[in-house]
């Protein structure tokens, strides 16, 4: 039998560069700067020291994070212990009590499966939508429930996404980091806040033996920062992440929205077969306005292994392109990336897709509304 309190490493510590917070996607999109000559050699290296200054995941509302805020959502970490900077002696205590939380599941025999119940994985997905997390939840997500035994695959994702408000405004959308986040009360307030307004399952059990309302009875809603707005008062109606579908993409694809401000767009496919191609052309200058740039053959199969291709999506916002065109893979993306980029395409070019059909020229119409 398994029990288990889950405790998360703690993110990095944000940089200052020039009088203002950074994380390693700066380093990213500062390439792309540089290779367009808008950021010079001694700025590069100034920022590549100052970008990472201790220990732990990268610093935004990027994968890492995301998926620790759904640790606590779906119940499986103690409340509280996802958002502490990982260089933060403060951890130790959280590490302790996950210890004895242990003990207290072994003597009341809860286990995992009486956690991860399919209303906890919708928690979950509601607070990835609702802080604008990774497009790796639509991954992540329907892979821990079918280990679970649980249907919970894309499409369900999705239509939390399209039902949940974004409210958080971090990183790589929004204005604020992880550390930001934590002390303005961490995930606890974007999961009361949920649950006030109706759009939590407050009687799911966690590792504190408790109830998720229950362990969120004595939080108060921080109305002293503007880090996380009330849900009923969301910087957008509907979540930070959508799931689409269409000829290109007849098994569906995902995208992040959060921060963006254009969310239709038409343009003649660019197309490459890995991402080493598609990054090459963005530093040689040869992606142009209106592009719809397609990396294809980097799904599960073709990559193999599905890799993020967070290289070319920073290079082409450093360049300056990152609203004027869009980006399209069978492959994945950082939880860092923004803009128009529409990932996890299925089925992928691998194993014969529409997208592996494509060819430059080809017009391409996205609607992440309808």
């Amino acid at each position: 039998m398994l029990f288990r309190s889950f405790i998360y490493g703690g993110t990095i510590l944000p940089g200052r560069f020039k009088g203002k917070d950074v994380t390693v996607v700066d380093v990213f999109e500062a390439v792309g700067q540089h290779s367009a000559g808008k950021f010079s050699d001694v700025d590069l290296h100034e920022l590549e020291c100052a970008a990472c200054p201790s220990g732990g995941s990268c610093g935004g509302q990027f994968t890492a994070n995301t998926m620790a805020c759904v640790s606590e959502a779906i119940g499986l970490a103690l409340p509280g212990s996802s958002g502490t900077p990982a260089p933060y002696e403060s951890r130790d205590s959280y590490c302790e009590a996950s210890g004895v939380a242990v003990m207290n599941l072994l003597a009341r025999n809860i286990r995992p499966r009486d956690i991860c119940t399919r209303k906890a994985f919708e928690n979950a997905a509601r607070v990835v939508a609702a802080t604008g997390g990774s497009t790796n939840a639509g991954l992540h997500l329907p892979a821990m429930a079918h280990e679970a035994g649980i249907i919970f695959d894309l499409d369900d994702v999705a239509k939390i996404f399209k039902e949940t408000p974004y409210i958080a405004d971090l990183k790589p959308g929004g204005r604020y980091v992880a550390k930001d986040l934590w002390e303005a009360g961490g995930v606890s307030i974007v999961m009361k806040t949920l649950l006030d307004n109706g759009l939590l399952h407050g009687d799911c059990m966690t590792v504190t033996g408790r109830t998720l309302a229950e362990n969120l009875k004595d939080v108060k809603f921080p109305t002293d920062q503007d880090v996380v707005r009330p849900a009923n008062n969301p910087i957008t109606p509907t979540g930070g992440v959508v799931g689409l579908k269409g000829t290109l993409a007849p098994d569906g694809a995902i995208v992040k929205v959060a921060g963006m401000k254009k969310l239709q767009f038409r343009g003649p496919a660019r197309v490459f077969n890995c991402e080493e191609e598609a990054f090459a052309a963005v530093i040689d200058n040869k992606i142009k306005e209106g592009d719809v740039v397609i990396i294809r053959y980097e799904g599960p199969k073709g990559g193999p292994g599905m890799r993020e291709m967070l290289s070319t999506t920073s290079a082409l916002y450093g360049r300056g392109l990152g609203d004027k065109v869009a980006l399209i893979t069978d492959g994945r993306f950082s939880g860092a990336t923004r803009g128009f980029c529409i990932g996890h395409v299925g089925p992928e070019a691998a194993v014969g897709g529409p997208i592996g059909l494509l060819r430059d020229g080809d017009m391409i119409a996205i609607d992440a509304v309808k």
